[in-house]
């Protein structure tokens, strides 16, 4: 191990001449105008405020108007062409919402007629609200599921079904004022922890509990578990094979046959999208039919029966707000609200890039708010954009969100005069048209892709999916939240640092590990560190510098090289930097110091180096020892090394001559 005399004139001389350029510290700012920058790049990343500069007060009024009512935007730019186009996609979803709004509702314990209110007052508030064009708004399957699940856990909708019903309701409300304050304080980074290994797991799950519980009316039980673990399902099942119906198991069986050969065809074909699309609605008149006429309802297949017509009623006064019940209706609207964001979100971005345009998550998040809000006032529960509904919207040929105000009217259209018509629907036709939705959510090609690419995401995915199978779906959520939050927290502790080695015939420094063509220098240890240095990390960066000291000495050792004398840290990927990260950096010089090592940092950023001059850290260093980059400081050093040889070796003359 060589020795650095810190004090050398000859070595400060050579190093400031090879250093080309300062590393400046930024100009001073005022805290309050640091604190506006730090929130607005934290809330206002996509500056929504922009557009009111420079306006005069009378357009400020209306391009405000616009940004929470976007149908004031593409309002006055409509067309007949537009119309046509939304006409026709507004049809073709209507014909997929009112099955899947009825068989939603089932599965949520509720009314089947919820499922159509849900489908006629929330849209309508999205039209004017929301920023996507493409997004079809109606209830889903894994939100009825959760809602349905978790408020089960406190009252049994069959011993109790209004204050059920109320709790729904005021569940519903919750969820619309969590989604739109979301919004409304720009906290959308919330929903990012649902991360897409999340989101495919959960939904897996929650897919393949929700075809197992359908078993109860394709197999036409009468009892059946509450339980939403598929240990509590399967024993339900098979303790019961006595009074398994054939004509209800034969039933289920076609037309979930029926819808899966028609999603096939369409998926073949895209231009016949609508065969898929219309399916739902054909077995259900089918399955009415084949009730009517056989008086199947009399042989054990049991029928939705009367469905009360006319439009919502008025929910205000069946909010529940008493205990122990809110606090149940808090926990629910707000796990149901973020995984409905999360889901309606991700479709919308999804087919926005498709037509290359950009919607506004936070102002997403409010027209979900306000629409579940207004909802749990006009009897409807939870809401948001299912991707099955909005995928027929696209294929549809739909132009603005006016084809949810056509799917309204259709919805409308069919509460004050079709109701009656559904009266001999078999409960099992809507519970093959919730299997053939959910199959669609079983991505096990999305899983394979994980395997492939990252481990832990496949791990996070696979946690998921075990938790909402085996355990319940709010266990799921949970378990794939806290390995998702662990992952985030090993990125911070737990952060990369490789060495660096250059590049043949270039001034270029890589990693050697990915580059092993690249060279190691001689008597310089190049390390760099690439993420911030924070508290969480500080211990474990001391000790990992440490540990690449000791380990590079052993490899000149071994390899009889240059002995070690300088520690070059490229800081390029050290964004900020704590009081904890610079105490470490403290301590690193002193045990480079300790072996008579010189520290030099490169390209610290504007934040670092602020820290690092108001500590002193940069004087108790020295400039001469900070570079702007690796290239520069390698010189240097370099330089450094050749003249101690070179005087080393003048004395060794000097003594010889002697």
């Amino acid at each position: 191990m060589g020795s650095v005399d810190h004090e050398d004139p000859l070595e400060a001389e050579s190093v400031q001449h090879h250093q080309q350029q300062q590393v400046e510290v930024p100009p001073p700012q005022p805290f309050f105008k640091s604190l506006k920058i730090s929130l607005k790049e934290t809330f206002f990343p996509d500056d929504p405020l922009r557009q009111f500069k420079n306006k005069p007060p009378s357009k400020k009024i209306m391009l405000a108007i616009q940004y929470f009512f976007p149908i004031f935007q593409w309002a006055p730019k409509y067309t007949f062409n537009f119309f046509k186009a939304d006409l026709i996609a507004g049809i073709t979803i209507a014909s997929l919402a009112i099955p899947q709004g009825i068989s939603y509702a089932k599965l949520a314990n509720l009314p089947p007629i919820l499922g159509l209110y849900s489908s006629f007052i929330p849209p309508l508030i999205y039209a004017m609200m929301g920023s996507s064009r493409d997004l079809a708004v109606g209830t889903v399957a894994v939100g009825s599921l959760l809602m349905g699940s978790m408020l089960s856990d406190v009252v049994n909708p069959n011993e109790d079904p209004q204050l059920y019903l109320h709790l729904a309701f005021t569940a519903t409300l919750f969820a619309g004022i969590f989604e739109a304050a979301l919004g409304l304080f720009r906290l959308g980074l919330i929903v990012d922890f649902l991360s897409h290994a999340t989101i495919v797991g959960f939904m897996g799950g929650a897919a393949t509990v929700v075809c197992l519980q359908q078993l109860k009316s394709i197999l036409g039980l009468v009892h059946f578990t509450h339980g939403a673990d598929i240990i509590s399902v399967m024993r339900s099942v098979f303790t019961q094979t006595h009074e398994w119906r054939w004509e209800s198991s034969v039933l289920g069986f076609v037309f979930i046959s029926f819808l899966l050969i028609t999603r096939y065809f369409s998926k073949k074909r895209p231009r016949f999208f609508w065969v898929s699309a219309m399916a739902p609605l054909t077995s259900v008149i089918l399955g009415s039919l084949f009730v009517y006429f056989t008086h199947a309802e009399r042989n054990g297949v049991e029928v939705i029966g009367e469905l009360k017509k006319g439009l919502n009623p008025p929910s205000v006064s069946k909010l529940v707000f008493v205990s122990p019940y809110m606090a149940t209706a808090v926990k629910t609207g707000i796990v149901v609200g973020i995984i409905s964001l999360a889901e309606g979100i991700a479709v919308g971005r999804s087919f926005a890039m498709y037509k290359n345009y950009n919607i506004d998550g936070n102002k997403e998040m409010i027209a979900m708010g306000t629409m579940n809000i207004v909802g749990s006032f006009t009897s409807c529960y939870i809401t948001t954009g299912p991707f099955s509904r909005s995928a027929v919207n696209y294929n549809a040929g739909c132009k603005t969100a006016a084809s949810n105000i056509i799917m309204s009217i259709a919805v409308m259209l069919t509460l004050l005069f079709l109701t009656p018509l559904f009266h001999y629907t078999p409960l099992v036709v809507l519970s093959a048209i919730i299997v053939s939705a959910m199959l669609g959510l079983i991505d096990y090609e999305a899983a394979i892709h994980l395997w492939k690419i990252d481990k832990f995401d496949f791990v996070v995915c696979m946690s998921a999916y075990i938790g909402v199978v085996f355990a319940s779906v709010e266990i799921g959520l949970v378990i794939a939240v806290a390995i998702s939050l662990l992952r985030v927290l090993l990125f911070i502790a737990r952060p990369r640092t490789f060495v660096l080695g250059n590049l043949p015939n270039s001034g270029i420094y890589r990693n050697v590990e990915h580059y092993p063509n690249a060279k190691h220098v001689p008597g310089i240890l190049i390390l760099a560190i690439d993420a911030p240095i924070y508290f969480a990390n500080a211990g474990y960066l001391r000790e990992r510098i440490t540990r690449w000291v000791d380990e590079e000495e052993s490899r000149i050792k071994a390899t009889e090289e240059t002995s070690l004398q300088y520690v070059i840290m490229d800081m390029s990927g050290v964004g900020n930097i704590d009081t904890s990260g610079i105490s470490m950096l403290e301590e690193v010089k002193k045990i480079t110091e300790r072996r008579e090592l010189q520290l030099v940092l490169v390209n610290p950023g504007s934040e670092v180096m602020k820290k690092l001059n108001k500590s002193k850290f940069q004087n108790h260093l020295g400039e001469r020892w900070i570079y702007l980059t690796v290239e520069e400081a390698v010189g240097a050093c370099n330089f450094n090394l050749h003249s101690r040889t070179n005087m080393k070796n003048d004395e060794s003359e000097g003594w010889n001559n002697v």
